[in-house]
C-alpha cells in the first residue's frame, strides 16, 4: 500500500526482522540485538506488525494485538493494544507515522474492536489521531528512615521474601484478580509475563535483579539501586494489592527494608500510603504521568460496554478528527447500565474524541476539560453529570507496560 510517495506500507515478515530491531533501537534508544540473540517469545504475536519502507529500507514500525481491557469493575472489552511506533529520524515530516495509523486503524475497526490503547512516548503527537490520557500516576519518593506507621495503621503481616521466579504462578494468580477490578488493566499473556521475570539485565537501569514480597492478596517487585558513596535506595517495579490488608502489609515490609535511604514507586492519586504514616509528607511527588492512552473507535459500542456511577440522560455530539467515529449519540444510563445510538438530536455536550476517551475509565473529570475549552455545554449540569457518572471506585491504572 503505497500512502506517501516512495513509501510502501506492509505487514512485516519474517524477514524484515533485522531491519525493526535497528528502527527501534534507533527510535528508542537501547541497545541492539541481532535477531536470534534473546531466546524468549515475543511479547506480541507475529502478524500484528507493519513496516514502512523506502524501497528495502524499513524506515517505519507499528505493532499490535489485541488485550482485554478493564473498562469498569469486574466488565472487560477486547481492545486493540499498539505498540512499538517509531519513525527513521532521517524520515521525519513526510507523513509516514499518519500513513501507518491510517492502515493500521482501518485494519482495527475490519477488527470491529471498539477501543485502542497504547503508551506514548511523547505526549504532543497522538491527540490528533483521537487519543487522550486515560490513566495518571504519581512518581513518589519515600524516605524510609523517618517513615512510621499511624496507631491506627493496619498491620496484618502475612508477608514472605520470594525469589520472584519461584513464585511466579502464585503472582500471576494475584495479578488477574487485580486486574479485573481495575479499570485500565489489562490482561498480561504468557509471554508478557516470561518477559517480567526473565528481567533482562538491559531493563533494570543500573540496579539489581528483582526481589519478591508475595502476601496472599498482593504482592510487590522491588530492585535495590546503589547510589553515590554506600547509600542503597529501592525502586518499586510492580506493585499489586486486592485487599487494603495486602497493601498495608506489603507497605509495612518495603520500609522496613534495612540499609535502604529512599523507596521510589508510582502511586494513583487515592493511595492511602500517606494516611498510613504519621508524616504524610513524606510521600514526595516527584513526578506526574500518563500510563494509558485511549480512543474510543466505536462510540456506542465503546460506551455500552461499561458500567457507570449514576443515572445519566445526555445526547453528545463527538468529533472525530482522523477516522468517522464521530457524530451525535444518544446516551442513557438507568441502574449502571447503559443505552448507546446515534441520533439526529442537538447535542447538550460536545467534544473531541481524544477527550472522550480521557474521560472514559474516570481518571479525568469533565469540568476542567470544559474550563479549558475542550468540552462545551450550554450548562453545568450535564458537565457535572458526566462526572459523576463515569466515576470509578477504584483509580484506574495501565496493568503492564507494553
Amino acid at each position: 500500500m503505497t500512502l506517501v510517495p516512495g513509501i510502501t506500507i506492509r505487514t512485516a515478515t519474517e524477514d524484515d526482522a533485522a531491519g525493526i530491531g535497528l528502527l527501534l533501537s534507533t527510535s528508542f534508544g537501547f541497545g541492539y540485538e541481532p535477531p536470534g540473540a534473546d531466546p524468549r517469545e515475543p511479547v506480541f504475536p507475529k502478524g500484528g506488525k507493519l513496516v514502512a519502507l523506502d524501497g528495502q529500507r524499513i524506515v517505519g514500525h507499528t505493532n499490535s494485538m489485541t488485550m482485554t481491557l478493564t473498562v469498569s469493575s469486574g466488565r472487560t472489552v477486547e481492545a486493540c493494544g499498539i505498540s512499538g511506533v517509531g519513525v527513521a529520524p532521517t524520515h521525519r515530516r513526510r507523513g509516514i507515522l499518519r500513513a501507518m495509523y491510517i492502515e493500521q486503524h482501518r485494519r482495527i475497526e475490519a477488527e470491529a474492536l471498539p477501543l485502542t490503547i497504547f503508551t506514548a512516548s511523547r505526549a504532543t503527537i497522538y491527540s490528533r489521531f483521537g487519543y487522550g490520557p486515560a490513566t495518571v500516576l504519581d512518581q513518589v519518593v519515600i524516605d524510609r528512615r523517618f517513615a512510621e506507621f499511624h496507631a491506627d495503621a493496619p498491620d496484618p503481616g502475612g508477608v514472605s521474601v520470594e525469589a520472584p521466579g519461584d513464585v511466579g504462578a502464585e503472582i500471576e494468580r494475584i495479578y488477574d484478580r487485580w486486574r479485573r477490578g481495575t479499570p485500565g488493566a489489562q490482561a498480561r499473556p504468557k509471554s508478557g509475563w516470561a518477559e517480567l521475570f526473565f528481567d533482562h539485565s538491559a531493563w533494570r537501569g543500573g540496579g539489581s535483579s528483582l526481589f519478591a514480597l508475595l502476601h496472599a492478596d498482593g504482592y510487590a517487585l522491588y530492585r535495590y539501586q546503589p547510589r553515590e558513596g554506600r547509600r542503597i535506595d529501592v525502586r518499586v517495579v510492580e506493585f499489586r494489592a486486592v485487599t487494603d490488608d495486602a497493601h498495608a502489609a506489603l507497605w509495612r515490609a518495603l520500609l522496613g527494608l534495612d540499609l535502604v535511604t529512599e523507596i521510589e514507586a508510582e502511586l494513583t492519586d487515592n493511595d492511602p500510603l500517606p494516611y498510613l504514616l504519621t508524616d504524610c509528607r513524606l510521600v514526595r511527588t516527584r513526578g506526574r504521568y500518563d500510563g494509558c492512552w485511549l480512543r474510543v473507535m466505536d462510540v456506542p459500542a465503546a460506551l455500552t460496554a461499561r458500567d457507570y456511577a449514576r443515572d445519566l440522560e445526555v445526547v453528545l455530539g463527538v468529533t472525530d478528527p482522523f477516522r468517522a467515529a464521530g457524530g451525535a449519540f444518544a446516551l442513557t444510563v438507568r441502574g449502571g447500565a447503559a443505552e448507546c445510538v446515534p441520533t439526529d438530536r442537538e447535542p447538550e455536550v460536545t467534544l473531541d474524541i481524544d477527550v472522550l476517551g480521557s474521560l472514559y475509565l474516570g481518571a479525568h473529570r469533565a469540568e476542567p476539560f470544559a474550563a479549558a475549552g475542550r468540552l462545551r455545554a450550554k450548562s453545568a449540569e450535564p458537565v457535572r453529570a458526566l462526572t459523576e457518572a463515569f466515576a470509578s471506585a477504584r483509580d484506574p491504572e495501565l496493568g503492564w507496560f507494553f
